[in-house]
């Protein structure tokens, strides 16, 4: 049987459910050699369906799963549990919060001081978790939430930090992309929905996740311009604005045609909300298109790109902050290290 992504009430109760019947999935694929006392396993397991309202019980099961003879079961569920605590801190309300690059955040976080070989066990977890959430989520309307998460490129594993200088492309690159988007031969239906939902993305620095979430409610014209109210991790909102020649063509004709559920901005021919994989996809055939390749060619390099010219532009760390909704200066300062300025200044020494 198949439930909604977003099944219980909160996001906590949701994440239990989802973490229960994930561990009941693995106990039953992993090695039973060694189990001492079968009908207790089988009491276990059907708990496992039930649920449990509380990590803290959910973990006294794991020590009994492991007393009993499945000892291997904590390398899936020590991550995750520490991924159910790092979510309650930002105030997550929903599973649809969760996306790779949180996932890779919470990775740089919580297992910088670890071993690679535990470094590997985590990012296994993950994907494994979420895989499982794709294949067993089913909403009322017939349409399933998609994770696709493969962390394939996180770079936890080259260094203790778990860090890595993000791709982007520079200013020159830019330019090119941006005539890219318009010479991409898309289909009819899709042409000017696909060419808004990537500028936006492009220069406002929005999250894929923030970009295919926007309610028709929160886009508004102001002047010469439209703001937008997104909500990022943690459910936090902020606002961004694009000016309306960059999008004014594209907007008007994709107001036209589409028709959307839920007052959303961007959907599908079905009505409903595009993925990230998609959105993803589509940024990459352009860039490919163009002749840019990237370690990362993905929607999120387009972020990536907004912020550091914004600080190659104005050199504030805080308006870069303010501008991709970071809770954290420190995880802006990455782009501190594409300052040009600095960089000539170091080279000058002698």
């Amino acid at each position: 049987m198949k439930y909604p992504l977003d099944f219980e009430d909160t996001f906590e109760q949701t994440y239990l459910f989802w973490l229960s019947r994930f561990i009941r999935s693995k106990i039953t694929s992993l090695s039973n050699q060694e189990v001492k006392d079968k009908n207790r396993l089988a009491k276990i397991l059907q708990e496992l369906v039930k649920g449990f309202d509380f990590i803290d019980d959910l973990n006294l099961i794991i020590k009994e799963v492991r007393n009993i003879g499945i000892n291997s079961i904590h390398v899936y569920f020590i991550p995750l549990t520490k991924l159910y605590k790092f979510m309650k801190n930002y105030g997550a309300s929903s599973m649809k919060e969760i996306d790779e690059e949180l996932l890779s955040d919470f990775l740089a976080t919580e297992t910088s001081a670890l071993a690679d070989a535990t470094k590997k066990n985590y990012r296994i977890s993950l994907i494994t978790f979420f895989a499982y959430i794709d294949k067993q989520n089913e909403e009322k309307d017939g349409f399933v939430y998609r994770y696709g998460i493969n962390l394939k490129n996180w770079g936890g594993l080259r260094g203790k930090s778990g860090t890595k200088l993000p791709s982007f492309m520079q200013k020159e690159e830019i330019q090119r992309f941006i005539k890219g988007i318009e010479a991409y031969p898309f289909s009819t239906k899709t042409t000017a929905r696909n060419r808004l939902i990537i500028k936006i993305i492009l220069y406002t620095g929005i999250r894929v996740s923030e970009a295919i979430n926007i309610d028709l409610k929160d886009f508004n014209k102001d002047g010469d311009a439209y703001i937008i109210q997104v909500r990022g991790k943690g459910n936090k909102p902020r606002v961004v604005m694009i000016k309306e020649e960059i999008i004014k063509n594209d907007l008007f004709s994709w107001f036209d045609i589409k028709s959307c559920e839920n007052n959303l901005l961007f959907c599908n021919q079905k009505g409903k909300a595009l993925s990230q994989a998609y959105i993803s996809s589509i940024v990459e055939k352009i860039l490919l298109s163009i002749g840019i390749r990237k370690e990362k060619n993905g929607a999120h390099m387009l972020r990536h790109s907004f912020a550091t010219l914004l600080y190659q532009k104005h050199h504030d760390l805080i308006l870069v902050q303010e501008a991709l909704g970071h809770s954290d200066i420190n995880t802006s300062r990455i782009y501190t290290h594409f300052d040009k300025d600095k960089l000539k200044k170091i080279t000058d020494i002698f």
